[in-house]
């Protein structure tokens, strides 16, 4: 009876306590996509309720939104349109249980787990589509069936640029291709060879269109479908869809961290130096509990950094038409993908060295000392010289 109630009371403890960050999540990346949005709009975004950078702004729109009615059309398919969005939310909830947060601490530990998340995550689409059809509107109806030709459509390239990663580690285990990153920036997957470098760029174009952000977020485009598959939602159910929406994001940065940008591991084997390692029974030479933990906060500001850059572009960059999202993905990022795994696949055959790797690492070091040299010899005039150069004209 014990054992029993331990294979039931663990799992339920993991799921509350997923469930706890997933919701916490939440409420940070509303707030911070606000203030995102503000500066780079050049205003001050939430600055009153909760002190001076508002931070209690969104557990007071959390609050009222607990609080609204929640309607239901009188068209509407009552039964889907009730269920919908907690079916968007159980496809980005799994995939949180993959996730390994640092050294062994997952919810559950999968030898397949970058399929595993890649594919319960495409549940989501299920629960969009089911979300316009039920709704009973057109404007719904048009949202979600631009959301399953668009998510369709994307996670073929962005599982394909999974591959190069998988090709270079070997292995589907999220544990294990971070491990094979601890040291510093050099062991990052993304420098082990050009394809993986270029394939971790074309990954986060394909994620950001495939969690529905800007300029891609054709799904729920304000200036033509109202609010998309969620027209007709409020109160709860609306707050449901964006919680999966933020989680999504979050998923999907957490895969790139791990597959391309290090996993646990800073820039620099900080923790090695400091002597913050160990060797266990079975002989490995894994990080100790302060080096786990450091490991979890650098892997928490990874996939910040990357949420920050999706932000980034939806307030720097207009939403493009339904047919150029399409046309985007089928005519340039399939065919890249394709040529970046043909090219990881063989890159191990052609350079035979044993120092394959670092011959990856230094060019793909090399192109991007490019592209940052480039960036900053075409850095443009600042916005108060040009507006100088316009008054004089």
């Amino acid at each position: 009876m014990s054992d029993l109630l331990t294979k039931i009371a663990w799992p339920f403890l993991l799921s509350v306590v997923i469930m706890l960050f997933f919701q916490f999540q939440a409420i940070i990346f509303v707030w911070l996509e606000r203030k995102v949005s503000g500066r780079i709009q050049d205003r001050l975004g939430p600055t009153r309720v909760g002190g001076k950078f508002g931070w209690l702004q969104t557990i007071a729109d959390g609050v009222k939104l607990l609080l609204k009615e929640d309607l239901i059309p009188k068209d509407a398919d009552r039964p889907l349109f009730r269920i919908s969005p907690y079916i968007v939310l159980c496809g980005a909830f799994a995939a949180f249980l993959a996730v390994p947060f640092a050294f062994q601490w997952a919810a559950v530990r999968l030898n397949i787990a970058v399929f595993f998340m890649l594919a319960v995550m495409s549940v989501e689409v299920f629960g969009v589509i089911m979300a316009g059809y039920a709704s009973g509107s057109k404007w719904a109806l048009f949202g979600g069936m631009r959301e399953a030709a668009q998510v369709v459509s994307y996670e073929v390239p962005m599982a394909m640029n999974i591959v190069p990663a998988v090709i270079a580690a070997g292995t589907m285990n999220l544990n294990e291709v971070a491990r094979m990153q601890w040291g510093g920036i050099w062991d990052w997957m993304c420098f082990h060879d050009p394809f993986t470098f270029f394939a971790a760029i074309v990954y986060i174009v394909c994620a950001t269109a495939s969690v529905k952000r800007a300029p891609f977020d054709l799904a729920e485009a304000e200036s033509e479908l109202v609010a998309g598959f969620h027209t007709e939602y409020s109160g709860f159910r609306w707050l449901i869809f964006f919680m999966a929406e933020y989680a999504s994001m979050l998923a999907v940065a957490w895969i790139a961290t791990i597959m391309f940008w290090g996993g646990w591991s800073g820039p620099l084997p900080i923790t090695q130096w400091l002597g913050l390692w160990h060797t266990n029974a079975a002989g490995d030479y894994v990080p100790g509990t302060l080096a786990t933990i450091i490991g979890l906060l650098n892997f928490i500001a990874k996939g910040y950094t990357l949420i920050f850059v999706m932000m980034w572009i939806r307030w720097t960059l207009p939403r493009i038409r339904i047919d150029q999202v399409m046309k985007t993905c089928l005519k340039y990022l399939l065919p890249l993908s394709c040529f970046l795994l043909l090219g990881a696949a063989a890159w191990p055959l052609v350079v035979r060295t044993r120092f394959g790797g670092q011959i990856g690492g230094a060019v793909a070091a090399a192109i991007l000392a490019l592209i940052v040299f480039k960036g900053i010899l075409s850095t443009p005039k600042s916005a108060a010289q040009g507006r100088r150069e316009v008054v004089y004209k």
